[in-house]
C-alpha cells in the first residue's frame, strides 16, 4: 500500500537517529496499478480493488463466469453507492477480508478462548491497582474486553469514520466543484459516477489499511486516541503475543505493562470529559487546511474514461491533496501534535512509575514502545495514512520528561490538575522548555475567585443590592452588620 493512499502529502517531518533522514513505512509514489480490478491476482498491498475483486480466479489468474459475474455485480453495487464520501460498509467488508488472509508475520485470527479473555480481565485489574498509586484519576475502565482482530475492525470503525470523513468530505467537495456550473447540471450522471468511485477508493484504501493495522495494535488506544467504546479497556492476546515475541521478557510481564498502558489511557479519556473533543476538534481543523490540486483535478475529469477507474487511483495517489502552507494550518497542526504527544507523554510517565516497582522488565518494555512509535510504528504510520500527517516522535520524549518533571515539583495532584482544562496544559512551546513550565508560579486562582467575588458585589451595588463589603445586608453603607448586630 502506498504511504500516502489517498493523496495527503505528509508535511516535513525531522529524522530521527538512525533512520538518516529516511522516511519509514516503504516506497511512496506508486503509479497505479495495471490491473486495477485485481483480475490479474495482483498482490492487494499494491492494488487497492485486489482486495475487492481479487481471488476470484483460479491459480493461474483465470475466471470463471460465476466468478466474473459476482466481479460486475460487486463493481455495480461500487458505482450505485449514494453514500457520504467513504463507503464504510465496503471498508468494513475489506478490512475483514484482509484479517481473514492473515496478518504481515503470517498469523491468523482466531476466537479466543475463555483463558485468554480472563487474563487480559486479570491483567486489567491488577494494573489498575497499580495505577492507583501514581495518579490521581481513578479508574476509568467500566469493563475490560479481550478483542480478537475481527472484533478490533468492528468495534473502532466508528471512531475511524470521524477521524476520516471531515478529509474525504474536502475530496468529495472538490470533485464536484472543478467543473463549471453550468456544466454540472449536464454532466449529473459522471459526477455521481466520480463521487461513488472517490467513496469506494476511500473505502478500498481505509479497508485495506484497517485490515492491515488490526494484525499489530494491541489494544484500544494505540495511537493514542480512544478508538473504541467508552470506558472500555481491550486487549487483543493473538498481538500481545506477537509483540512480546523474541524480547526475552515473560509473557505476563508483556501482558500486564501493555495493560497498565490501555487502563492509563481508559482513566484520562473517563475523567478529562473535554479530551476527546479537543483531539478530534484539532484533527478536523487540520483537515480544513488540506487544499486541493483543482488544476491536476480538472485534467482527471477531463480524460476520465468509465471504463479505466484506475486513473482517478493513480491521481489520488500523485499528491493531488496537499497541506496549506498557511498559518492557520502550520498551527492546527502544532495543536494536534502537541495535544497527541501531551497525551502519550502522560501515560508514558504515570505507566513507568506504576510498572517500575513491578515488573523486572519495565525499562526494557518501555524503551521497546519508544521506538517502536519513533520508528513509525504500525499505529503511527497507519494514522498518518488515513488523516495525512504523522506525530512527531520526538514530541513524545519530551512530553513525558515534562509530565515526570511535574510529578517532582508539584505532586500527583498538581501535575493531574492541570488537565482540568485545556488552556492549563503545556503549549508546544513548553515542551521545548519543559524546567521553565515546571517552575514557573502556578496560577493562583484564590486570587481570581476574589476579584469575580468583588466584581458580583459592584455589580450587585450597581442595581441597587447588597453588594460591596461593609454595607449592611440592606445594601446601606455601615460596618456590614445587620441592624440588630453589634
Amino acid at each position: 500500500m502506498s504511504d500516502t493512499p489517498f493523496g495527503f502529502g505528509l508535511p516535513p517531518e525531522e529524522p530521527e537517529d538512525g533512520d538518516n533522514g529516511k522516511k519509514k513505512g516503504g516506497q511512496g509514489g506508486s503509479q497505479g496499478p495495471a490491473d486495477p480490478f485485481g483480475f490479474g491476482g495482483g498482490s492487494g498491498a499494491d492494488n487497492p480493488f485486489a482486495a475487492l475483486f481479487g481471488g476470484m480466479g483460479g491459480p493461474g489468474g483465470e475466471m470463471n463466469p460465476g466468478d466474473l459475474g459476482a466481479a460486475f455485480q460487486k463493481l455495480g453495487q461500487m458505482l450505485s453507492y449514494e453514500g457520504g464520501p467513504v463507503n464504510w460498509e465496503m471498508a468494513k467488508d475489506i478490512a475483514r477480508q484482509t484479517v481473514a488472509q492473515g496478518a504481515q508475520d503470517g498469523s491468523k485470527d482466531a476466537s479466543l478462548s475463555p483463558g485468554e479473555r480472563s487474563a487480559v480481565e486479570e491483567a486489567v485489574r491488577l494494573a489498575d491497582l497499580w495505577l492507583d498509586g501514581v495518579t490521581s484519576l481513578p479508574s476509568g475502565s467500566g469493563s475490560v474486553v479481550a478483542w480478537s482482530r475481527a472484533e478490533w475492525v468492528e468495534e473502532t470503525l466508528p471512531v475511524w469514520k470521524d477521524l476520516v470523513n471531515p478529509l474525504a468530505e474536502r475530496v468529495g467537495a472538490a470533485m464536484g466543484d472543478v467543473l463549471p456550473e453550468e456544466m454540472q447540471a449536464m454532466a449529473g450522471p459522471l459526477l455521481g459516477m466520480m463521487r461513488s468511485m472517490g467513496g469506494a477508493m476511500f473505502g478500498t484504501q481505509i479497508g485495506q489499511a484497517l485490515g492491515v493495522l488490526a494484525g499489530e495494535v494491541v489494544g484500544s488506544t494505540d495511537i493514542g486516541l480512544p478508538l473504541g467504546p467508552a470506558g472500555k479497556a481491550a486487549l487483543l492476546p493473538g498481538n500481545v503475543t506477537t509483540f512480546g515475541a523474541g524480547l526475552g521478557v515473560p509473557q505476563e510481564e508483556v501482558r500486564l505493562y501493555l495493560a497498565l498502558r490501555e487502563a492509563a489511557h481508559q482513566r484520562l479519556f473517563a475523567h478529562v470529559p473535554w479530551l476527546r473533543s479537543h483531539l478530534f476538534g484539532a484533527v478536523e481543523g487540520y483537515a480544513r487546511g488540506i487544499k486541493v490540486d483543482t488544476t491536476k483535478l480538472e485534467d482527471v475529469v477531463g480524460q476520465i474514461d468509465p471504463q479505466h477507474p484506475e486513473e482517478l487511483q493513480n491521481a489520488l495517489q500523485q499528491g493531488m491533496f496537499q497541506p496549506e502552507d498557511t498559518p492557520e494550518q502550520k498551527a492546527a497542526l502544532a495543536r494536534l501534535e502537541t495535544a497527541l504527544a501531551l497525551v502519550e507523554g502522560w501515560v508514558d510517565a504515570v505507566v513507568h512509575a506504576a510498572a517500575k516497582p513491578h515488573l523486572p522488565s519495565a525499562d526494557k518494555l518501555r524503551e521497546t514502545l519508544r521506538r517502536r512509535r519513533a520508528s513509525g510504528g504500525p499505529a503511527e504510520q497507519t494514522f498518518s495514512t488515513l488523516i495525512g500527517l504523522q506525530l512527531r516522535p520526538r514530541r513524545l520524549r519530551d512530553a513525558s520528561r515534562l509530565w515526570a518533571s511535574l510529578t517532582d515539583a508539584r505532586g500527583l495532584d498538581g501535575r493531574d490538575g492541570l488537565w482540568e482544562h485545556p488552556d492549563m496544559l503545556p503549549t508546544a512551546a513548553d515542551l521545548d522548555d519543559p524546567d521553565g513550565f515546571v517552575h514557573h508560579e502556578q496560577p493562583d486562582f484564590s486570587e481570581l475567585d476574589k476579584m469575580l467575588g468583588e466584581a458580583a458585589r459592584d455589580r450587585g451595588t450597581e442595581l441597587g443590592k447588597p453588594g460591596r463589603e461593609g454595607d449592611d445586608p440592606d445594601g446601606t453603607p455601615g460596618d456590614g452588620k445587620g441592624d440588630g448586630e453589634k
